[in-house]
């Protein structure tokens, strides 16, 4: 499967997805420069996590309009696959790709720490090999996380199994004191309808060596090269 990772000015976890897909996972990775025109024949674009364009205005406002977002776009309702990982998933809401928005932390702080997450679906490129009793601890760095819809597109997103992670304490409890931002029901990581672009706030990126000690982010990439398995 042929990568590509879209870097943009201010983007900062490129290069751990980079080095996750080739280094561990021996899967070719291209470079997308935010200014580029060509997706260069990818089979699956990420948006890794960052502060774009400095956050200026709104997390994600003003990459979404870079040159390289509208080859994305395109990409995307064509049926690609497309992930974007904390700044990436603001980037696909503030794009439209995505229903939601994310806010500013309900404790108006930066929370740079392990979280736990556990899957609410197996229907999804992202899921599909994770058993869903499984409790991963990822890491999360940001401070615009607290996702939020309306009541309706909440609904919808439950109604039609959109819904790929929640917060959890570390034996799967989905409760309040484990919901590290403020989000709506715990939500850590959704899908669109189509089932082909996905957002995660947490970094699996930062969880996948075990020189680090952790390896439970592998779970969600090797979900994604399934496809090329079958």
């Amino acid at each position: 499967m042929k990568f590509g990772v879209v870097i943009f000015p201010g983007s900062n976890c490129d290069e751990d997805i980079i080095y996750v897909l080739d280094k561990i996972l021996g899967q070719e990775v291209v470079r997308l420069w935010h200014k580029d025109h060509d997706l260069q024949g990818v089979d699956f674009v990420i948006l890794p996590g960052g502060f774009s364009f400095g956050d200026y205005l709104r997390s994600g406002a003003i990459a979404r309009f870079s040159p390289i977002m509208q080859e994305v776009i395109q990409f995307a309702n064509k049926g690609g696959y497309v992930f974007g990982i904390c700044n990436g998933f603001q980037i696909l809401t503030e794009s439209g790709l995505l229903q939601g928005a994310l806010l500013h932390n309900k404790n108006r702080k930066f929370i740079c720490r392990n979280t736990f997450v556990v899957p609410q679906t197996q229907n999804s490129l992202l899921t599909n090999q994770i058993d869903l009793q499984r409790v991963l601890k990822i890491p999360v760095a940001h401070g615009e996380g607290n996702y939020f819809a309306d009541e309706a597109t909440l609904k919808s997103l439950n109604d039609n199994d959109q819904v790929l992670f929640r917060y959890s304490d570390d034996s799967g409890n989905i409760t309040d004191d484990a919901n590290p931002n403020g989000t709506l029901e715990n939500i850590a990581g959704i899908c669109n309808i189509k089932r082909n672009v996905f957002g995660f706030m947490p970094h699996p990126e930062r969880a996948a060596d075990s020189v680090l000690g952790n390896e439970d982010g592998l779970a969600i990439f090797e979900s994604i090269l399934s496809m090329v398995k079958a």
